[in-house]
């Protein structure tokens, strides 16, 4: 898997701080990882099941696909990231600001 930076700079210009921007994308990134759960289970769930392959712990080709998919995917926290910084995210403090 290839690192890429990110500047710390065009962070820092979506937030006030670096923490700030990390708290952000945290929270983002959970709420991705959460939905993403819920569509791998919803998928995996539909797939029909042989109660015989039970017994033989053969592996189901379509479930194999499905996860293959899935880790495809780019990275919950790279994602959140990535979306702080095109400026997707709305965020607000406890007294209501909302922060751009």
């Amino acid at each position: 898997m290839k690192l890429k930076p990110v500047n710390l700079d065009t962070i820092l210009e979506k937030s006030e701080s670096v923490y700030e921007a990390a708290m952000i994308s945290a929270k983002r990134a959970r709420r991705l990882i959460d939905e993403t759960k819920l569509e791998y289970n919803t998928l995996i769930n539909q797939i029909i099941i042989n109660p015989e392959d039970d017994l033989e712990e053969k592996h189901n080709p379509e479930q194999f696909k499905i996860s293959l998919q899935f880790e495809n995917r780019p990275k919950p926290h790279l994602e959140a990231l990535r979306e702080l910084i095109e400026g997707k995210l709305l965020f607000k403090y406890r007294d209501d600001k909302v922060k751009l």
